[in-house]
């Protein structure tokens, strides 16, 4: 054995040996102690680990299967003795896991570590897990998480990954994880007011909502603040946060279709979203008047998929309008177009942008200056829904975080293209 191959197996041996007592400790405080104590603890977790790397290490064909077939059966032999009342086999699959992870360690010694401290992240997260599963997770909660994992796992890998010319050379995959990212959103903001209260709910589900649509959301609060005018600050508050949203889903969906452009536009969507949070956190932080608590029945799906798909064909429609703008007008075009699209969403303009400037079409000049564009016409009909949904205090409040989070973001970027120099 050459000094490379003997280093690499005291490297693989020491993995097995730190998985195997990392686990075993872990399992060496549960298993008990006296007539009732579980039979695996420290030293038989640590000599699985280290047989299993051996078994690798040996170069014989048969000897891992053969090795993990005697540990599962020694595992099956354990419970079967075991004195412990509690009927789990968490500890005999853990055995075998660790027996495998020690195999492992020796081809890749930082991917068994890897497996070895989640497996052990796994055994002592038990109670908290349990209360999870048990307490804080509703029936309905956990049809929808089911439903949203089949959605991510079977159907997203099924649609297309092709780029489609129409449509600026968005794919059709990226669009419908997008949909999938909105109902996913549309689950936590539910779920944030039932585990976090009413004021952080507020707070939590108006920044969460503001992903779906910051219009709603504006719209939605209003409404709110209409009925319950004491509470004005809290939901402007709340409703501002969603701007905060628009900047990030901005800054996602850039990088998501173009990574330089998202650079680009990093600095100015930064300042906005931090000045968009400064200015609608002011309200709530010199009062402390709270909503009545509205928390949504567990019983009702928070998935919308209508309102998720509405918002994936509006970005695949304002794709096509805005990639024949740009061919048939120009730049000039472009503008118009974004500002037009950007009326009732902003999130279509970006994605299109950002696929124009991937594509080479768009310069990262013109690419930032159409986001500003397309956020600024957004901005326009969020400030004219706020003053008719919720009043004039409540229009003033968002109206006021919106064009100054709007303000900090332009003046950051032309600040850096050299505007104000001299």
């Amino acid at each position: 054995m050459n000094h490379t191959a003997l280093r690499d197996a005291i490297l693989g041996l020491a993995v097995a040996l730190g998985v195997g007592l990392l686990v075993g400790v872990e399992r060496e405080r549960r298993k008990g102690a006296g007539d009732q104590r579980a039979a695996a603890g420290l030293r038989t977790f640590a000599t699985a680990a280290l047989a299993g790397a051996l078994a690798q290490l040996v170069h014989a064909t048969s000897l891992v299967p053969v090795g993990a077939a005697l540990v599962a059966l020694l595992a099956a032999v354990s419970h079967w003795k075991s004195r412990s009342k509690d009927p789990g086999i968490t500890t005999e699959i853990a055995l075998f896991a660790t027996y495998l992870i020690g195999v492992l360690s020796i081809s890749s010694p930082s991917l068994a570590a890897a497996c070895g401290a989640g497996l052990a992240l796994l055994l002592v997260s038990r109670g908290r897990l349990h209360h999870f599963a048990t307490q804080l997770l509703s029936e309905q909660e956990l049809h929808d998480g089911v439903l949203l994992a089949a959605l991510a796992l079977i159907v997203l890998p099924l649609v297309p990954s092709t780029p489609i010319e129409m449509l600026g050379g968005i794919t059709p995959r990226p669009l419908a994880a997008l949909v999938l990212l909105i109902m996913a959103i549309q689950a936590a903001g539910q779920t944030a007011i039932r585990w976090l209260g009413v004021r952080a709910g507020t707070l939590g589900s108006g920044f969460l909502s503001g992903f779906v649509s910051s219009t709603a959301t504006i719209g939605s609060f209003g409404s709110r603040a209409r009925q319950q005018p004491g509470q004005t600050p809290l939901l402007a508050s709340g409703a501002s946060l969603s701007a905060v949203a628009t900047w990030l889903q901005a800054l996602v969906i850039s990088a998501a279709l173009s990574p330089t452009a998202a650079l680009a536009l990093l600095p100015a969507a930064a300042a906005g979203a931090a000045g968009a949070a400064f200015l609608g956190l002011l309200p709530v932080l010199f009062r402390s008047t709270a909503v009545p608590a509205e928390t949504p029945a567990p019983a009702r799906s928070a998935l919308r998929p209508r309102e998720a798909l509405a918002i994936g064909l509006a970005l695949a429609l304002a794709a096509l309008l805005v990639g024949m703008a740009q061919q048939h007008f120009g730049d000039t075009g472009l503008r118009v177009s974004v500002a037009l699209a950007a009326l009732l969403d902003a999130h279509a303009p970006v994605a299109t942008l950002a696929s124009l400037h991937s594509s080479g079409v768009l310069t990262t000049e013109h690419f930032v200056q159409g986001v500003l564009i397309a956020i600024a016409a957004n901005t326009a009909t969020r400030c004219a829904v706020a003053f008719v949904a919720g009043g004039v205090t409540y229009g003033l409040c968002l109206a006021l975080s919106l064009l100054a989070s709007l303000a900090i973001a332009a003046a950051i970027f032309y600040w850096r293209q050299g505007y104000f120099a001299g």
